[in-house]
């Protein structure tokens, strides 16, 4: 099958077109910046550059079976202002009215395949409605998220008319370590300082991100699946009782709660995020017949949190190239590319290795420069097996740890890279505190800039 996905990059697109491509599936994306989502897509894909101010590359829609349609401007990265709204709108909104637009267009011509059209909803849709059940033709609510996705649901229904299958699914709240609702939860969790927000009453329908891309699967494979469908998992909380869990996964006390009112000042409109209450039945989803892998909070947070509950924070990517792992792997072998692989602003400089070649035991010493400080950072390979995978660990340097596992898995007649880094910051929560967020920002950056290298250069 032949699908077009847009949103790609996030969290659950990345996951999904690697999923589909690795059942087959060809993959077409379009996005606002085609090079920098080739260098971050997990999986191969024909990349098309669009955004809703240009016109749209009919090609991208050619003999295409199935749209995936995720694209959306994220809705909890700041303070809701009067622009960060238009975006929010516009990004669903009006992204969704040109590609359906452009597939009109094409819907003459001998190009045009299109059977299914799958584009993302939100349980926004409900508003808050206290302890009451909902289910996929409940009535509605009247703020702000509740008119992005009564719109964004209102732009797909004509294509049922042009016999398209149409399903909306309606995500509840994501759960996973590497984005979603937990970013910015986790880092105060695991500091100790997490709490239950205003009452903690209201119910938070959540579901783990891998069930969000199996269900995603399971909607495309059905074609029984029609309209709006609950994307949530079958044990909906309260904002207490998942607190509490969380804390106790991560083995942390809760703080008091933080009242409705500060909240309020805080985030302004956003508080809607948090204190709203949807209770939300996925009986369309099960009656479907999907069954669902995490379908408790408990098991859920059991494994996001694996990697983390020792004080350490993760960072994850995967990248996708076009050349064998027996190919690449000499790259990475001469330590001196390591500095190719490095922002300028580090200034990083391989000064010795202990051995002739890189291997299990090699210790390598580097000289960097973090905010204008010079460092010098000493590690050692623990693991070395040629072509798929290397582990190497801080043995001094700028963190009090540091574990970064590099993979060179076989996918797709090409290589997915795989880089997970387990560290911890000096000084403990204090260091979390303090440093943490730029921490994690500035690791972000530089394996940005490893992504870019590696798409431009090997």
């Amino acid at each position: 099958m032949k699908i077009l996905m847009t949103g790609a990059t996030g969290l659950i697109g990345k996951e999904l077109g690697k999923a589909l491509s690795g059942e087959g599936h060809e993959i077409t994306v379009l996005s606002r910046n085609a090079e920098r989502a080739s260098s971050e897509l997990p999986f191969p894909a024909k990349v098309f550059s669009w955004s809703t101010e240009k016109n749209f590359p009919e090609e991208a829609l050619y003999n295409i079976d199935a749209v995936i349609n995720l694209a959306g401007e994220s809705i909890g990265a700041g303070r809701w202002s009067k622009k960060s709204k238009k975006l929010i709108y516009d990004s669903r909104i009006e992204g969704t009215k040109k590609l359906i637009k452009a597939i009109k267009e094409l819907s003459s011509t001998p190009h045009f395949k299109l059977k299914d059209f799958i584009s993302a909803s939100a349980i926004g849709i409900y508003g808050d409605q206290g302890d009451q059940q909902l289910w996929e033709n409940s009535s509605h609510g009247s703020d702000f998220l509740t008119k992005v996705c009564e719109d964004w649901e209102e732009e797909t229904k004509v294509l049922a008319t042009m016999n398209i299958r149409v399903v909306n699914p309606r995500i509840g709240i994501v759960l996973s370590q590497y984005g979603g609702a937990l970013e910015k939860l986790l880092p105060l969790f695991m500091n100790g300082i997490g709490s239950a927000v205003g009452s903690g009453k209201q119910w938070m329908s959540w579901i783990h991100h891998q069930d969000l891309v199996r269900l995603f699967q399971h909607i495309l494979n059905n074609k029984s699946v029609n309209g709006a469908i609950n994307a949530v998992a079958p044990n909906p909380v309260t904002n207490l009782v998942f607190s509490k869990i969380l804390a106790r996964t991560l083995n942390k006390p809760l703080f008091p709660k933080v009242p409705s009112l500060v909240l309020k000042l805080v985030l302004g409109e956003m508080s809607t995020l948090v204190l709203s209450s949807q209770r939300v039945s996925c009986e369309k989803a099960l009656g479907s017949g999907f069954t669902f892998k995490y379908p408790g909070l408990e098991e859920a947070f059991d494994e996001i949190t694996t990697n983390i509950r020792n004080g350490y924070q993760e960072y994850f990517a995967e990248q996708w190239v076009a050349k064998t792992p027996e190919e690449i792997f000499p790259f990475f072998t001469n330590e001196s590319n390591l500095e190719k692989l490095t922002p300028p602003f580090l200034r990083f400089k391989v000064l010795k290795k202990s051995t002739p070649n890189l291997d299990s035991g090699t210790i390598i010493d580097y000289r960097l420069s973090l905010y204008g400080l010079p460092f010098f950072w000493k590690t050692e390979i623990t693991s070395w097996e040629p072509k798929r995978k290397f582990v190497d660990i801080q043995l001094k340097g700028p963190y009090k740890t540091w574990h970064h596992t590099h993979e060179f898995i076989p996918f797709l007649n090409g290589t997915l890279l795989r880089d997970r880094v387990l560290y911890r910051l000096p000084l403990g929560i204090l260091g979390n505190l303090i440093a943490g967020f730029k921490v994690k920002s500035d690791v972000n950056n530089i394996f940005a800039f490893r992504r870019q290298y590696i798409f431009r250069n090997i």
